[in-house]
């Protein structure tokens, strides 16, 4: 039996990993001290995860970093940070999943982002990290696939952010045989695919290119 760590450890894990999977933007040294502020509070294993990413991030200039952003997560398909993609691919039950996890975000208290996707990690770990650590658990848990996925072919690319997705993997269970069924499945045939605008084909999906930092969710209604 797994035994969990204290919450506190997975919430710190949780903040710092998206913080670093946000966009590179002109708030990056900010949040690069925020991180360094909650790196005591990591676990051993996690801050040996996550030290090559903090290192490489810190270092190069910002154009740089923006740019490789963008040709990691914006133009490879198969490493998208938008999780109901690997679910429901450009189909119109995708619109479905992203109203759902709003409405999570809603009932917990908080207020979507504006200038984001709710479906983005970086978004969905900021909820889970500073909202509701059980519901973004619960939701973190439910899109397994998809992060075991991403996970996958950023190891693949030899990515520094790897160490981001290894983290937030080491707070969860364990990977199902169900789960990894699924898995197989996804790598094998790709997302659902539904006619919709041009009916393009597996990981070639209709995503918005991201620019502004993720918002961070404020309390209210």
């Amino acid at each position: 039996m797994r035994l969990r760590r204290p919450r506190h450890d997975d919430r710190a894990e949780w903040a710092v990993c998206s913080l670093l999977l946000d966009y590179p933007g002109g708030d990056l040294d900010a949040r690069l001290a925020r991180v360094d502020a909650l790196w005591p509070h990591l676990s051993v294993a996690a801050a040996r995860a996550l030290a090559p990413l903090r290192a490489h991030l810190g270092s190069g200039d910002g154009a740089q970093r923006e740019r490789e952003y963008v040709e990691t997560f914006d133009l490879r398909r198969r490493a998208t940070l938008y999780l109901t993609y690997w679910t429901a691919g450009d189909t119109r039950s995708r619109g479905g999943e992203m109203l759902a996890i709003a409405t999570r975000y809603r009932e917990s208290g908080s207020v979507p982002p504006a200038s984001e996707s709710p479906d983005h990690l970086a978004v969905v770990l900021d909820f889970a990290s500073t909202v509701d650590p059980a519901a973004g658990r619960a939701l973190l848990e439910e899109y397994r696939v998809a992060l075991e996925m991403l996970r996958s072919s950023l190891a693949e690319s030899g990515s520094p952010y790897r160490g981001a997705l290894d983290a937030v993997c080491g707070t969860l269970g364990p990977v199902t045989d169900q789960q990894t069924t699924r898995a197989r499945r996804l790598a094998a045939e790709g997302p659902p695919v539904e006619a919709v605008g041009t009916g393009v084909g597996p990981f070639n999906p209709t995503i918005p290119p991201r620019r502004a930092p993720a918002a961070v969710h404020e309390r209210g209604a």
